[in-house]
């Protein structure tokens, strides 16, 4: 059953034992940060979610951080068991077949009524106006919003779901985008240029008016992970989150903006960014484990906060791997593997290891049959979306285990002539890399580990990999087990 609040997944961490309630006083300044970051680097399998009902100067909002933590933990966000019941979930949406014969109709109910969920329902109020705070109650200060790193520029909403509509076709974008609190009404926008929140300002500016803008803190997980799916634009947001759900997100029209945000969430702030405004914003402790430095960015003016009674504040932290982002980011990989394989029909997986921070390091394996295939899969992954901004893509074989980096630079470094092999392309980069030659430019590299074939400038036979044959290793298993020893057959690759 889908979580219809923040509330509800919290209660179910609560019975999974999954949570612990932190009753001790704790300050908003790095003191969280500390106790978040030793949490989830230190303790098992990520540590539990984190609960902070004692909050120095904020008596009576609790503040929920390290909510998705752990593979557990976004499983359950996601309402699925495994990544392979979520691909098999999605495979009827990728291909669907028209059912045939009675027993399968039924079966197909459903699936088919899941469609109805991606459109959401728009109620005429919702537990997010239980309180509405305006013109001289507006304070942003009396939310217990963290200030993460010693370097930062000020205290960060970190977690918000910025609800933006385009200027033309009214659609709505949910993003998320950081959000410095620069004083009791206003803070900054820290949409990139290559963000459909950016896109989205630069319509208005052409228009010559401001843009309404509701900023969205703790919604139930699906409507969370929608907004960092890297959706294409024509997708919106809401309806990945109804089909996460399997239930339609309910809505609720602002108080003063056109945009409707979901009914049940804890925080709404309402309000405009004037798009010739810019404030200095920065720098924050980044996920890349370096501070981003300060530059100018978009203003965000409160004109209503709206919250419900006995608000809960959820927020996170950033920083050097492995950190709740990591989760987050792992599940994006893990939900959009099957589109991929559809639009890469040779792709058998990818991934994108912690360390390499989201857009440093892509991994792919593939399922090769003819010359420069591999060359052909990086292009398409620079050409996709925002992984654009990848720097660096390693291809090898479908044999080879991507999430073994020891299986994956024996192979890479086995089957690789640096000049022959190695790719390097100029493009866009993601603007929190602070190694690039200039800001949101630079070139990325592409190395392709996969066994030549004629035509790929190889003028050699490519050579036989050791394999012992499959008798003696039939004979060996009997043999190993009178033995005892209970070890596993060693790799044939």
């Amino acid at each position: 059953m889908p979580f219809a609040d923040l509330r509800e997944y919290i209660e179910a961490l609560k019975r999974r034992g999954e949570l612990t309630v932190i009753g001790e006083p704790v300050s908003p300044v790095l003191e969280m940060t500390e106790i978040a970051d030793r949490s989830v680097k230190t303790l098992p399998g990520g540590g539990p979610a984190l609960l902070f009902t004692n909050v120095t100067g904020h008596p009576g909002i609790p503040v929920l951080m390290n909510a998705f933590s752990s593979r557990a933990r976004t499983l359950l966000a996601l309402g699925v068991h495994s990544w392979e019941e979520w691909t098999e979930r999605l495979e009827f949406f990728l291909e669907p077949k028209p059912p045939v014969g009675l027993i399968a109709k039924f079966k197909a109910i459903p699936k088919l009524t899941e469609l109805a969920s991606l459109f959401p329902k728009t109620e005429k109020s919702g537990l997010c106006q239980e309180v509405v705070l305006e013109r001289d109650r507006i304070d942003l200060r009396d939310i217990p919003v963290i200030t993460c790193w010693p370097g930062d520029g000020g205290p960060f909403i970190t977690l918000p779901l910025v609800f933006t509509r385009d200027p033309v076709t009214r659609q709505h974008n949910v993003g998320m985008y950081r959000m410095q609190i620069y004083d009791e009404r206003t803070t900054g926008m820290h949409w990139q240029k290559h963000k459909d929140g950016a896109g989205h300002m630069r319509g208005y500016e052409k228009a010559g008016r401001r843009m309404e803008v509701a900023a969205v803190i703790g919604a139930d997980p699906a409507v969370t992970f929608s907004a960092i799916a890297p959706l294409p634009p024509a997708i919106p947001e809401l309806a990945l989150a109804g089909f996460l759900r399997g239930e339609s997100v309910s809505v609720v029209r602002c108080r003063t903006v056109d945009i409707e945000v979901p009914a049940t969430a804890e925080y709404v702030l309402e309000g405009y960014v004037d798009p010739a405004e810019r404030r200095r914003e920065g720098p924050f402790g980044d996920h890349t484990g370096y501070y981003s430095l300060d530059d100018e960015f978009p203003v965000f003016h409160v004109t209503c906060i709206t919250h419900r009674k006995d608000p809960i504040y959820q927020t996170t932290i950033v920083g050097k791997p492995p950190m709740e982002d990591c989760y987050l980011g792992e599940a994006v990989e893990r939900m959009f593997l099957p589109v991929l394989r559809r639009q890469f029909s040779e792709m058998v997986d990818m991934h994108l290891p912690w360390a390499g921070v989201f857009h440093n390091l892509m991994i792919v394996s593939i399922d090769k049959s003819y010359p420069g295939q591999a060359r052909k899969v990086m292009h398409g992954i620079w050409g996709t979306g925002q992984m654009m901004f990848t720097k660096t893509i390693l291809v090898v074989d479908s044999h080879v285990d991507i999430r073994n980096y020891s299986d994956v630079a024996f192979h890479l470094l086995n089957n690789i002539d640096p000049e022959r092999d190695m790719e390097v392309v100029m493009g866009p980069i993601d603007e929190l890399d602070h190694s690039s030659r200039q800001p949101c430019f630079g070139s990325k590299l592409g190395l392709d580990g996969t066994k030549k074939l004629p035509g790929e400038g190889f003028g050699r036979r490519w050579p036989d990999p050791i394999v012992m044959t499959e008798a003696v290793r039939t004979r060996v298993d009997g043999i190993w087990d009178r033995l005892g020893l209970g070890l596993r057959r060693s790799d044939p690759s």
